[in-house]
């Protein structure tokens, strides 16, 4: 009669809100996107993507796929994909995204780590030029005004 049939969660879609006016408490996770128009207190774990709207206001540490945020996040925030801040947005904490946009007055009081790329290995000098660009350097330094000061450039 019932078939025990698992429906796989599409992490594309939306499948929950927080409404303005509604005010949640605790911890989330969720397979799918979410889209905040009220109020949360308490940390976002998500596998889709994690609206915050311009009503939106979140005390929370955010994990999701993709982040855009046009209202205001009191927290860390760490996107795999991309973290956009909207004019409206405000973001008071750290973040981590593998790309990052951020518009013409939004708000970001924070540090940010880009991930994704690979640290490069140390790689000597090229030939043509001297393996050190000190000589260079001392050489300004004292025609500013012969100051003991020494620039290094590396």
């Amino acid at each position: 009669m019932f078939k025990n049939k698992k429906r796989k969660i599409d992490p594309d879609t939306t499948d929950t809100l927080i409404g303005e006016g509604t005010v949640f408490e605790g911890k989330i996770r969720s397979e799918a996107g979410i889209r905040v128009e009220g109020r949360i207190v308490g940390d976002i774990e998500c596998t889709g993507d994690v609206i915050v709207g311009e009503k939106g206001v979140l005390y929370s540490n955010i994990h999701a796929r993709h982040v855009e945020l046009a209202g205001i996040v009191h927290g860390n925030v760490t996107a795999q994909g991309q973290l956009t801040i909207r004019s409206t947005g405000k973001l008071y904490g750290n973040l981590t995204a593998q790309r990052l946009n951020i518009e013409a007055g939004a708000v970001f009081q924070g540090s940010s780590k880009m991930t994704g790329g690979e640290q490069p290995e140390h790689v000597a000098p090229p030939a043509e030029q001297p393996a050190t660009a000190s000589g260079n350097a001392q050489q300004v330094a004292q025609s500013a005004g012969g100051s003991d000061h020494v620039l290094k450039a590396w």
